[in-house]
């Protein structure tokens, strides 16, 4: 089979040395001819996966045309905020047959808009049956050292679905479907959210206890601004919620996660985000979650106190003061 990646982000390029491993035939597609023939001769991603060799089947390219043409998979795996230009790139060079995958886990800031929405702008009409979004507990660097790990891979047609997943199952990445695909863009982009928060109570010291408390009820606000916005609560509790939920929350690995930690240390957001070479996808989705929230009218107080840090210079310390501080109610979703 041939894979086209689009991005050599750190997925990107994951997805593209787990993929030729098995001796798939993979484009890994380059923002510039520059940067396509550093690749190509240092035979790794310097910037996004030291040391982590490129097998023989993985070239990269500049030209997109190259890169899509005869393409059984297309994988976008590019910061968000560059999900349309790249799209309106990708417009006349996609192959009619190939599987149309996003790998992208953020919502448009502007618009709130999920990945697969903007596709289902950008593109011919056509591809939006075969436009599926990917997401689940996948950190590129465990994947990179062959770790076991689970993902789902959700479609509204669920033959491209299954097409898909035989396409990209593996001995250690076991891919589940799912038609819900709002509620995976959902869980994989509104957790960054909830990460941020869990990095500000590890980094404040705040306990297992609060921690647990944190990441329960951020599924919790996940889950409300999902069901209003169409997703079914039952994707939530899968791995494109509560998984990646977890890993993303836990991990070090996890740059929201880490961002939060160095809000907690008193360090500004454009301090720390100009030493990270990775997007941190949270910043963003919090702006658009409250796009969503104000649109469905639902109430999100985690989302909110974190916007307050990120962008009205509140301390990590009240905001989470003022989260604790709130009103008691009761625990069941037709309460809050």
């Amino acid at each position: 089979m041939k894979f086209a990646i689009i991005g050599t982000t750190s997925w990107g390029t994951t997805l593209g040395i787990m993929l030729a491993k098995r001796g798939e035939s993979v484009s890994l597609l380059a923002q510039t001819p520059e940067e396509a023939e550093r690749l190509n001769r240092e035979r790794q991603n310097l910037k996004y996966a030291p040391g982590q060799s490129f097998p023989p089947s993985l070239k990269a390219t500049a030209s997109v045309e190259d890169a899509c043409r005869g393409s059984d998979m297309t994988i976008i795996a590019v910061p968000s905020s560059r999900l349309r230009e790249n799209a309106k790139k990708l417009k006349k060079a996609l192959d009619p047959a190939t599987i149309l995958v996003s790998a992208v886990k953020g919502l448009e800031a502007e618009t709130g808009k999920r990945m697969s929405q903007l596709l289902a702008e950008e593109l011919p009409i056509a591809f939006k049956e075969r436009t599926c979004v990917l997401s689940g507990p996948n950190l590129s660097k465990e994947i990179l050292l062959g770790l076991p790990a689970s993902t789902v891979l959700a479609c509204r047609n669920t033959t491209i679905a299954t097409s898909g997943q035989h396409m990209l199952n593996s001995g250690t990445f076991r891919v589940y479907t799912n038609d819900d695909v709002a509620g995976v863009e959902f869980g994989g982009s509104l957790k960054n959210i909830i990460a941020i928060g869990a990095g500000i109570a590890d980094g404040l010291g705040m306990g297992n206890n609060a921690k647990a408390s944190f990441i329960s009820r951020g599924l919790a606000e996940m889950t409300r601004l999902g069901v209003a916005a169409g997703a079914h609560p039952r994707t939530f509790a899968g791995l494109a919620g509560l998984g990646d939920l977890i890993a993303t929350c836990e991990s070090k690995l996890s740059r929201n996660h880490y961002l939060g930690e160095q809000l907690a240390k008193g360090r500004k957001l454009d301090e720390i985000r100009s030493t990270m070479i990775n997007t941190v996808e949270g910043v963003d989705t919090t702006r658009a979650a409250l796009i969503l929230a104000k649109r469905y009218k639902v109430e999100m107080p985690i989302a909110e106190a974190t916007y307050r840090v990120l962008f009205e210079g509140v301390s990590p310390q009240k905001a989470m003061q003022e989260l604790m501080s709130r009103t008691p109610r009761h625990e069941s979703e037709k309460y809050q």
